[in-house]
């Protein structure tokens, strides 16, 4: 290299023009690098693996509209999630609120399911996330309660009666309703469950604790008389023994992610009781997102 162009070049290197360039904005042309995003921890407890066709999304609303903070899902077995997203620190701004869903895998829909698990107000950067949110379930599932009875009225032989199991209970006044349920926001149902050493069968799908409920996919016929408008089921044929094992009632999603009943159970009666225990307040979901 001749002395002229080694002259050039130590120039240009001592005036920093080194032929580089980088897309990073920086302060007012400075050479700092200015963030656009920061860091949102998510930390939930008592969720459940939804398969394969459904996944978890977070949400930041600011009252108005929401964005999405990404989607995630449990491995099977798995009862808590911890993460990390990187949200555009205008959207984290501006935002009042976490919810968390329950979405397709496979979704077309930009916008939020009605399947709204937890949610909670931002304060200071950082929510706690219930199922009482206004925007989430609703309810935190507390006040549940409620009885059942082991009956077949679908039948007139007394020696099934072990085969079926009504939310009812007899009254001087009639047939009333033995469930003392919260109201769920759109995209929940109840279900009820008998438990046996072979597994979880539905008694069938409802909204209220008085009408009939939904078992159009249960798999046990009911026997020929009519049955009590009230959630319930006779496992007549097949046969199936109801009466000393585990009862439960769950939340399920609408649409719902599995034949299995959802992490919700609040209502569980495990001692043949014939009365349920509530057990929101140890198994309920919770969670927790700061940024």
């Amino acid at each position: 290299m001749n002395l002229k162009k080694q002259f050039l070049l130590i120039s240009l290197i001592s005036l920093g023009w080194t032929g580089c360039s980088t897309d990073d904005e920086t302060d007012a042309g400075m050479g700092t690098e200015v963030e656009t995003t920061s860091p949102l921890s998510v930390s939930l407890s008592g969720l459940e693996s939804l398969g394969a066709d459904f996944e978890y999304e977070g949400w930041l609303s600011d009252g108005t509209d929401v964005v999405s903070t990404g989607t995630f899902d449990l491995l099977e077995g798995e009862t808590s999630y911890t993460g990390t997203f990187d949200i555009d620190n205008d959207v984290l701004d501006s935002a009042v609120a976490f919810i968390l869903s329950i979405e397709p895998a496979v979704d077309p829909d930009p916008a939020p399911a009605a399947t709204k698990i937890l949610g909670g107000a931002i304060t200071n950067g950082a929510a706690n996330l219930t199922l009482g949110h206004g925007a989430a379930l609703g309810s935190l599932l507390n006040d549940a309660a409620g009885s059942y009875i082991i009956a077949t009225p679908s039948t007139d032989d007394e020696s099934d009666d072990s085969n079926g199991i009504w939310f009812l209970e007899m009254t001087e006044d009639g047939m009333m309703p033995s469930l003392s349920l919260p109201e769920l926001n759109s995209g929940w149902v109840y279900e009820g469950w008998v438990v046996d050493e072979n597994g979880p069968h539905t008694t069938g799908r409802f909204t209220s604790a008085e009408g009939a409920d939904d078992d159009a996919t249960n798999m046990y016929m009911q026997g020929p008389n009519a049955t009590p408008p009230f959630p319930g089921h006779d496992f007549i044929d097949p046969a199936l023994l109801v009466a000393g094992q585990t009862i439960v009632i769950s939340v399920e999603p609408e649409p719902d992610n599995s034949p299995a009943p959802f992490a919700l159970k609040p209502l569980v009666d495990s001692e043949n009781a014939f009365m349920f225990t509530n057990q929101s307040a140890t198994n309920n979901p919770t969670g927790s997102v700061s940024f």
